[in-house]
C-alpha cells in the first residue's frame, strides 16, 4: 500500500498546478483559486489515494478540469499572461537586446495563449513542466500518440506564426 502524504506529495505540486492553471485561465487570480480548489478536491479524495497510480497526474487532471470549467463559466474573456509569469529576460544584454528579448518572449506567449486548449495543455506539460508523454496522456485522458500529435502541431503553429510575425512585423 502506498503511503501518500498531503504535505510531502501533494503540497509540493502547488507551483506546477499554478502554472498549468495559469496557462489555461490566463489570469493569476483565477489560477490561484483553481489551485486552492484542486488542493481541496485532492484532500477530500484522500480515502481513494491508495488506488491512484500517480498523485501528481491525479492532481494535474483535477486542476486542468477545474481550469476548463472556470473558462467556460467566464466566457474566455481573460487577458494574456503578463511579464511576471513569463520570467524576465536574461541579464547581461544591453538595454536594446533586453527589450528585443522581452518582445520575442511576449510574442511567443501570445501565440501559445492563442493555441487550442489541448495543444496548449500538452505543450505546457511537456515543454514547461518536463512531463513524459505517458504522464501527459494520463492527465489529459488521451493516448500518448494524441499527445505527440498535439505537441507537434502546437510547436509547428508557434514556429509558423512567430516566423510570420518576425518576417512581416505583424
Amino acid at each position: 500500500m502506498k503511503n501518500i502524504s498531503f504535505r510531502n506529495d501533494v503540497l509540493p505540486l502547488k507551483n506546477v498546478l499554478y502554472r498549468l492553471a495559469l496557462r489555461i485561465t490566463l489570469n493569476r487570480e483565477e489560477a490561484e483559486d483553481v489551485v486552492q480548489d484542486t488542493l481541496i478536491k485532492v484532500w477530500n479524495r484522500r480515502d481513494d489515494w491508495q488506488d491512484i497510480d500517480s498523485i501528481e497526474a491525479f492532481s494535474l487532471t483535477i486542476c486542468r478540469n477545474l481550469s476548463l470549467d472556470r473558462m467556460k463559466k467566464a466566457g474566455n474573456d481573460n487577458r494574456p499572461i503578463g511579464d511576471e509569469e513569463a520570467g524576465a529576460p536574461a541579464a547581461g544584454y544591453d538595454p536594446y537586446e533586453r527589450m528585443m528579448q522581452r518582445d520575442r518572449v511576449e510574442q511567443v506567449k501570445r501565440i501559445v495563449d492563442g493555441l487550442p486548449e489541448k495543444q496548449k495543455s500538452c505543450m505546457q506539460l511537456r515543454d514547461f513542466e518536463g512531463k513524459s508523454y505517458k504522464e501527459i496522456a494520463e492527465v489529459l485522458g488521451i493516448s500518448e500518440e494524441q499527445v505527440k500529435i498535439n505537441i507537434f502541431r502546437a510547436r509547428q503553429a508557434v514556429k509558423q506564426k512567430y516566423n510570420e510575425i518576425d518576417r512581416y512585423g505583424l
